[in-house]
């Protein structure tokens, strides 16, 4: 896999998928944008990453700050000089009856979920357009295609992000750009309230295995789009 030269923008990158990714791209010979709540882990993995010989550009905030998000692509090209492709993959769930979900719930989710990745897609889309070529990877979850008990808040913001990203396709397709969606089942991270690496999870899809899964997306030829990926482990039932 080579995706030399490449810049990729990744959400989330603090932990988990993202941090599992930022590294295997790495790897590969991307630079990379890592954007995160968490400085301390950000600056951490910035320098496992520049300890391995690759670059990496750090990012502290919040996705749903438009502000913020505006500033940190701006930064990331003026770096690099070029905006190959954002992994939207930020994202965290509330999982209870809808009779008991707060307004402020509800609110946190959506502006997580889905306008995080709305806004980082706009935000992208123009330097893309220049270049006539771009990737949006945008992590929703198998339950943007199907719903459980305790979960009306959680999938509806994956139906949502789903149906956004399906729409965006059919808008920028023409311009080059790639839009993929990858829907996984469970995966051992921090996601479950149980920590990476729980014996409870050893079941799951690996953070390793959705990383190598996403950048087998990113390096696919450019004739080559991965609209949609439905991934799970044998485990889980689907």
């Amino acid at each position: 896999m080579n995706l030399s030269g490449s810049v990729v923008l990744i959400t989330g990158a603090s932990k988990g998928i993202g941090k599992a990714l930022a590294i295997t791209l790495s790897k590969a010979g991307a630079h990379l944008a890592l954007v995160a709540r968490s400085e301390q882990e950000l600056k951490a993995l910035q320098e496992e990453i520049q300890a391995l010989g690759g670059k990496a550009e750090i990012y502290v905030g919040s996705v749903a700050d438009e502000v913020f998000v505006k500033a940190s692509v701006q930064a990331t090209v003026q770096v690099y000089g070029k905006l190959d492709a954002v992994v939207n993959n930020a994202g965290f769930g509330v999982f209870k009856q809808a009779s008991d979900i707060s307004v402020q719930e509800w609110d946190e989710i959506y502006e997580t979920n889905v306008k995080g990745t709305f806004l980082f897609c706009r935000e992208a889309l123009p330097h893309m357009k220049q270049a006539s070529k771009g990737h949006l990877v945008n992590i929703a979850s198998d339950v943007a295609k199907r719903v459980f008990d305790g979960g009306s808040l959680y999938c509806s913001s994956k139906y949502a992000q789903d149906a956004f990203s399906m729409a965006l396709r059919k808008e920028v397709r023409k311009d080059g750009i790639k839009v993929s969606v990858v829907y996984s089942g469970l995966v051992d991270t921090y996601f479950h309230q149980r920590t990476q690496g729980d014996p409870h999870q050893a079941k799951y899809l690996s953070a390793q295995d959705m990383a190598d899964t996403i950048a087998y997306i990113l390096a696919a030829p450019d004739h080559v789009v991965i609209d949609e990926l439905m991934i799970h482990p044998m485990a889980q039932e689907y």
